[in-house]
């Protein structure tokens, strides 16, 4: 320790003689080309002084016993392919660090406010082993050259930026899916350092968004950062972390998935104005709503994880889904009691006896027991007019009372998941 210093006076004392040459030089006709020449040879010897002794594998204050806080900020350049499948989202950002470091300390000259060094050179210096825990995948950007920075100021602080770009996980709760809102996370630890030796902490203002940031599937809301130290195998890590409220934009679904869907109901009820004896029509219509509503079903639930909880549109295209396979079944009755009739009809023809009003026979001058067979086969098919009649009122009536019920609950209701997620998050901040 004693000979590094000895060696740092020395340095220091060479670099007082050349700033006393510069100064001999600017008073003289053709001192600014000699000062520009002395001035640059005086901050390579700067760079060269700082790095000289200097051990970037040991932490600033190993020596004193304290702990370094580097102050934390993020600047969010974008936020795109929020994955619900998955449960991930994609996102670019600045990650930028500051920290005091007393073996960086300088006495600043012409002007110098701080020293930039070349990425080359970051290498040689000690920084944070800062690393992002949901993180699934991610890199640091190196077109045209390596995306970082570092500055150094005289008093030894140091600021640190660095671009990366990656996927991280967010757990997601998709009970209210389309009309839910998610919060996503981003949680930064030290991977190797101890709070003994290293503080992550927020910076005054931890987070910071590209103005042009934009979500085609979302809304962001606030953003709220935390401290979250903790403990692994008896060892305390610092830790923070921030995390965005992001309301999904329902537009989409309402044009794609709900007002198709009750499109689709819609027209299953057409059948109830047909003809009861229009038994193609109304088959062919029955069974076509039955089988577009089962595509349409499986299409907004394909890109959806198979969690074991029942989510908003489950709730929906099932709803639907029985709207229309009851609309069949009423078809189905209404055939039953129709064709009374029809079988009664063919069974005599086929006993080579003509019916009654083939025969110029009228219903009053038939026989009392078929007057009564008469009466009740029109008794039935009244009643399944009476049956059709009453679905036009019925149907559209519970598929209202459903509507109403469905956007109040999923609008304003709050899963038991969501809420213990906020309280936990607000327990870490």
């Amino acid at each position: 320790m004693t000979f590094r210093m000895c060696t740092m006076a020395l340095d220091w004392a060479k670099l007082a003689v050349v700033l006393l040459v510069l100064g001999c030089l600017t008073d003289t006709s053709q001192g600014s080309r000699s000062a520009h020449e002395v001035l640059s040879h005086a901050r390579q010897q700067l760079l060269d002084n700082i790095t000289t002794g200097y051990d970037p594998r040991i932490p600033p204050g190993y020596e004193t016993n304290t702990p370094i806080t580097s102050a934390v900020q993020l600047y969010i350049l974008s936020i795109d392919s929020i994955s619900d499948s998955t449960m991930d989202f994609g996102m670019s950002m600045f990650i930028r660090q500051r920290w005091n470091d007393n073996r960086l300390t300088y006495t600043a000259f012409g002007g110098l406010k701080n020293l930039e060094l070349d990425t080359k050179m970051i290498d040689s210096i000690w920084v944070p082993d800062l690393y992002i825990v949901n993180e699934k995948k991610a890199y640091f950007h190196v077109v045209t050259v390596p995306n970082k920075l570092m500055h150094i100021y005289p008093n030894g602080d140091v600021f640190y930026s660095m671009r990366v770009s990656g996927r991280f996980a967010c757990n997601m709760h998709l009970h209210k899916y389309p009309l839910d809102e998610q919060r996503c996370s981003l949680r930064l630890e030290s991977y190797g350092y101890s709070v003994e030796t290293l503080l992550l902490r927020w910076n005054d203002l931890p987070v910071e968004k590209s103005p042009k940031l934009s979500l085609p599937q979302f809304e962001m809301g606030e953003i709220t950062d935390h401290i979250c130290d903790v403990t692994y195998a008896g060892v305390n890590y610092t830790c923070i972390s921030m995390s965005v409220k992001l309301s999904r934009n329902y537009g989409y679904y309402i044009i794609q998935v709900f007002i198709p869907s009750i499109l689709i109901v819609l027209l299953s009820w057409v059948s109830f104005w047909l003809n009861i004896d229009a038994v193609p029509a109304r088959i062919s219509l029955g069974l076509l709503t039955v089988l577009t509503m089962t595509t349409q079903s499986s299409g907004a639930r394909a890109t959806l994880p198979r969690v074991s909880y029942v989510k908003a549109i489950d709730v929906w295209m099932s709803m639907c889904l029985i709207f229309v396979f009851s609309a069949l079944i009423e078809f189905a009755y209404v055939n039953v009691l129709a064709r009374v009739e029809q079988r009664r009809r063919q069974t005599i023809k086929s006993r080579g006896q003509p019916p009654d009003d083939e025969n110029g026979k009228t219903e009053e001058d038939s026989p009392p027991q078929k007057k009564g067979k008469f009466f009740k086969d029109a008794i039935r098919r009244e009643r399944a007019r009476n049956v059709d009649k009453l679905a036009r009122i019925i149907f559209p009536l519970i598929f209202g009372i459903f509507n109403l019920c469905f956007w109040t609950v999923y609008i304003f209701w709050q899963p038991e998941e969501v809420i213990a997620a906020e309280k936990e998050m607000m327990l870490e901040g």
